[in-house]
């Protein structure tokens, strides 16, 4: 199990590939995206990777947070998350993850908040037929219609689906295909469209139900960190 990242939603476009045929790419921007802190098996109960994205301001970050960051020696983060990893695949702290983390043709899951919709119908959130256009029904064309039974159980059951508050909740999409990714510009390039409004947060995973290619960088792509690199090259 490799580590995830978390990455910017930029938006949509369209590439060429070899053939001459457009394929429909979104395309995410890996901003400043580094290992915050470690979870192990002794003090956690697990092992796992904190990986934070974005810059926040100083101000607007709790005073625990600070020193959270203050100890990983990495600037305050604006999104922050966690990703289950094996031991041998533990990037240390403060390293830069960066997008030839994912190589080309490789499957991976990301999961977004999809795009609010606010107070929807059933035909509209549930994909309901709607009543009858004509023979009896009036005005009522678009609702749901009956939603349950007669005095035996009398009630009706939870989880109904009924008119309501559509979109705005977390939507995890499996097997999307890494079309193209930029190192020097931090962008992947994903077949496909991908939860989320335009500026959304979202993270990227190694699909489940796929395997990994060949060439896939172990534990992951990413830079160490200045700190590191400035003793290395003072001690020279």
């Amino acid at each position: 199990m490799r580590s995830g990242v978390i990455a910017q939603k930029v938006g949509m476009t369209r590439i060429y590939n070899d053939a001459g045929e457009h394929v429909p790419v979104t395309v995410l921007k890996l901003e400043n995206c580094q290992v915050v802190a470690h979870r192990t098996e002794e003090k956690n109960g697990y092992t796992a990777l904190q990986v934070g994205a974005g810059l926040a301001k100083v101000k607007n970050t709790p005073r625990a947070m600070r020193g959270h960051f203050a100890i990983a020696k990495v600037e305050p983060k604006r999104k922050l998350a966690e990703f289950r990893v094996s031991e041998e695949n533990l990037i240390e702290v403060g390293a830069e993850i960066t997008a030839d983390h994912f190589v080309e043709g490789q499957f991976v899951d990301v999961t977004g908040t999809s795009i609010g919709k606010g107070f929807a119908g059933a035909m509209k959130r549930h994909n309901f037929g709607g009543l009858r256009a004509s023979h009896g029904v009036s005005i009522s064309h678009r609702s749901h219609g009956s939603t349950g039974q007669c005095q035996d159980p009398g009630k009706v059951f939870k989880g109904k689906k009924m008119a309501g508050h559509m979109g705005a909740e977390q939507v995890t999409t499996q097997n999307l295909k890494i079309v193209r990714t930029d190192v020097e510009r931090g962008l992947i390039m994903i077949q496909g469209a991908v939860p989320g409004s335009k500026g959304g947060w979202i993270v990227i995973r190694d699909a489940v139900k796929k395997a990994l290619p060949d060439g896939v960088p172990m534990p992951g792509g990413f830079r160490a960190a200045e700190a590191a690199v400035a003793v290395e090259k003072e001690s020279e």
